[in-house]
């Protein structure tokens, strides 16, 4: 076997850390730390995922996770997606308000243009509403169009403004899947920020072709669809993983300043019976610790800028 080249490590975009130019490479621990408003500790952010699952999916390029699974029509999974937005998005709203906590919604763009009721509902609260793609069968992967992406992004944020009103400057992908161009189609449509990469637990600059977007911390493994769905824990199980992180990150906070504990949560998945109690127990504890500031993700990033 021949010995390698001396070009074989060798890239482009090499530099400290990373082979990329779309951020600075930080060590968290190295940072300036950021104060939260009024001596707050950690900065919660509870995200629901408001989606809408086609029931024809073309699954391209991939079968989105929670998608459909059997034969079509496979209507056992598609009304149980649609439980959610009947059902369990009001349980939700009612714990939100009975333990004073502040949800944002990402919600498909399809889905209020199929369900209006829904929307009004949430209107009415006057939480933020962010961008979950236009559905959750159309994906943005490497290879795409650029043009075809630009035209989903595009139509995605130009219904969702118009229908709520709202200027809709977040972004978080369907399957948080992206392609080579949407972080700089994000930005020249008008986001300020979005959350598919899960490398940090603090905002931090992402580079982009028109400027910079924000990138914000959503862990997927503290998603209750990959907690309860993907790896089969239970509900209880989900909420004690989410009190452990919160643990963790008060104690961090102590000596390295404020964190951001970002939560992604699916009406469909907590909303049952049998689960929203785990939601209710976790929520509960949020609104008893005078050490978290529960806002929406601009809140956050407002206070992380002037910081920075």
């Amino acid at each position: 076997m021949g010995t390698l080249n001396d070009t074989y490590l060798k890239y482009p975009e090499r530099s400290y850390g990373m082979d990329h130019n779309r951020y600075e490479w930080s060590m968290l621990s190295d940072r300036k730390p950021i104060e939260w408003p009024n001596e707050k500790k950690v900065a919660l952010w509870i995200n629901v995922g408001l989606q809408f699952f086609p029931l024809n999916q073309k699954g391209i390029p991939f079968k989105v996770p929670g998608g459909m699974t059997k034969p079509y029509p496979d209507l056992r999974h598609y009304s149980l997606r649609d439980y959610g937005n009947r059902v369990g998005i009001y349980r939700f709203l009612k714990a939100f308000d009975q333990y004073n906590i502040t949800p944002t919604f990402a919600m498909n763009t399809r889905l209020t243009e199929r369900v209006p009721y829904l929307l009004d509902k949430i209107k009415e609260r006057g939480n933020e509403i962010m961008c979950h793609g236009f559905n959750m069968d159309t994906l943005h992967y490497g290879g795409q169009d650029m043009q075809e992406e630009n035209d989903i992004i595009k139509r995605s944020l130009d219904q969702l403004r118009k229908l709520t009103g709202q200027e809709i400057k977040g972004w978080v992908s369907p399957a948080k899947n992206e392609s080579e161009n949407t972080p700089d189609l994000l930005k020249s449509n008008g986001i300020d920020y979005f959350c598919d990469w899960v490398n940090d637990d603090m905002p931090y600059s992402f580079h982009t072709k028109d400027g910079n977007l924000t990138a914000m911390p959503l862990p997927t493994e503290l998603d209750d669809h990959f907690i309860i769905l993907n790896n089969l824990h239970s509900a209880e199980d989900w909420a004690d993983q989410v009190e452990d992180a919160l643990d963790f990150m008060l104690k961090e906070s102590s000596t390295q300043g404020g964190r951001v504990l970002g939560l992604s949560i699916h009406p469909w998945v907590l909303g049952q019976p049998h689960r929203i109690q785990y939601l209710e127990r976790v929520l509960e504890r949020f609104s008893k610790n005078d050490a978290i500031w529960s806002a929406s993700p601009s809140e956050i990033i407002r206070c992380w800028k002037r910081q920075i």
